[in-house]
């Protein structure tokens, strides 16, 4: 399981581009990046969104991961596919991703579905509407405007073919750069 991880930061003015953000780092081996005897994981910024839980002046900040020695972490995908793009622009590749997942409550079990039991098969489920079909549209809504609010090119959601099981795009655009802003996920608890 690979994990999402929240830091907060104080910035002593308001900051127009992540190139005026400072690098920061956490330990890695808390969550299987770095192994324990040089756990140092460096996060560097690459890209500013508006907050749209806090507002104002307050920016998410989307950064990659890097190795104690210089070198992009295993898990850092983004550093790739943007190397990828930027030596192949004029052939102005596209970018696009989509990103299924499913809404458990508290207990694990998946929103919609019968306590112990398994729903009624798949059908009805898909790009659903009504009480009996989706569950937790309001929550898949929220997400929908907070992509937008911060500029991510979101371009669509609809349900899966299970209930509580949801889906997103991003793009496609021309470059990763522009995928992620429509100016030149996943929240968790």
């Amino acid at each position: 399981m690979k994990l999402t991880w929240t830091f907060i930061q104080t910035l002593s003015k308001p900051v127009k581009s992540h190139k005026e953000l400072s690098e920061w780092n956490f330990d890695g081996s808390s969550c299987g990046q770095a192994p324990g005897d040089n756990s140092d994981v460096y996060l560097r910024p690459v890209a500013i969104f508006p907050d749209p839980f806090r507002c104002g002046d307050n920016i998410l900040v989307m950064c990659e991961c890097w190795d104690h020695d210089g070198t992009p972490n295993k898990f850092n995908f983004r550093h790739d596919c943007a190397r990828q793009m930027a030596a192949h622009t004029s052939e102005k590749p596209w970018f696009g991703l989509e990103q299924e997942y499913t809404l458990l409550g508290p207990d694990g079990w998946p929103y919609g579905w019968p306590k112990g039991g398994f729903p009624a098969p798949q059908g009805p489920y898909y790009c659903g509407v009504g009480t009996t079909k989706v569950y937790c549209r309001d929550i898949v809504e929220a997400h929908y405007k907070a992509c937008l609010y911060a500029g991510i090119n979101i371009s669509g959601i609809n349900a899966e073919v299970m209930p509580a099981q949801w889906e997103f795009q991003v793009g496609p655009c021309e470059g990763i750069e522009r995928t992620l802003s429509s100016t030149p996920f996943r929240r968790s608890a």
